[in-house]
């Protein structure tokens, strides 16, 4: 049975616990052979072995898409291995470090930034080359929603979000005529691991169940939901195959209802 994905080649970067992984297997699961990049290749292992259980093919490239060089090869292995790539899904990113814009140095601003958009815009140059003599493709950026709700002590990485968002939209609109689309997902809070350890240490806290806190946080959700990754990855599917074949430069907010825009 084909899927929505069947043949095609997906680069996804930041695979790891989480986004990446559910990502990656999300487009494995619609019949895309995987490249899988991260700077730890143990966690690059361990997504590939389910990509191959799941019946496709896995490539895993340690990257540090801030370098260069690091993306070029990328580029090279996967065009050596697959001859092709389709789909390219930027989901690397750095929070850096949580602090007050009054208090924040350049350098709060620029490690957030290195990585979120100057390394984002890095590796879609390199996968540019290859979209462009095929005269088709599709970049996914996943965003956040601190480009939404402005939150305290967040000003460096919701900056260098907000910037990716804007630079997605101005590339959306430069390389269309090439036939390659760019479009963002923007999840809001993800039900996983990390979260469930920080609700847990807010209910350890305050003396409560760590039932209680994702309630309280659900409720300010239409759906009373918090999505997980695998739910938010089924709208990177969405992006990358032709079911939006005539949409780009959007921005598609994954996030139980949580604010809408």
């Amino acid at each position: 049975m084909s899927g929505l994905l069947q043949d095609r080649v997906a680069v996804v970067s930041g695979v790891g616990p989480g986004m990446g992984r559910d990502v990656s297997l999300a487009l494995a699961r619609e019949g895309a052979d995987l490249v899988l990049a991260a700077r730890t290749a143990s966690k690059l292992g361990e997504v590939a072995a389910e990509v191959r259980a799941a019946g496709r093919r896995a490539l895993e490239v340690p990257t540090d898409i801030t370098r260069v060089d690091d993306c070029q090869r990328l580029v090279e292995r996967a065009m050596a291995e697959f001859g092709r790539i389709d789909v390219l899904v930027n989901n690397a990113f750095d929070m850096g470090r949580f602090v007050r814009i009054e208090d924040a140095s350049a350098e709060d601003f620029l490690r957030p930034l290195r990585v979120n958009l100057l390394g984002a815009l890095q590796l879609t140059r390199e996968v540019l080359r290859v979209m462009k003599a095929q005269r088709r493709g599709s970049i996914v950026m996943v965003n956040s929603m601190i480009i939404r709700e402005v939150l305290p002590n967040m000003g460096p990485y919701g900056a260098s979000k907000a910037a990716l968002l804007a630079a997605t939209q101005g590339l959306a609109r430069e390389i269309g005529p090439h036939g390659i689309r760019v479009n963002s997902v923007v999840p809001g809070y993800i039900w996983g691991a990390s979260l469930q350890d920080y609700f847990a240490h807010q209910a350890k806290q305050r003396g409560v169940d760590p039932q209680v806190v994702y309630d309280e946080v659900a409720a300010q959700t239409a759906l009373r939901h918090l999505p997980t990754s695998e739910e938010i990855a089924d709208a990177v599917v969405f992006f990358a195959s032709d079911l939006s074949r005539v949409i780009t430069g959007q921005s598609l907010d994954v996030n139980g209802g949580h604010v809408f825009h």
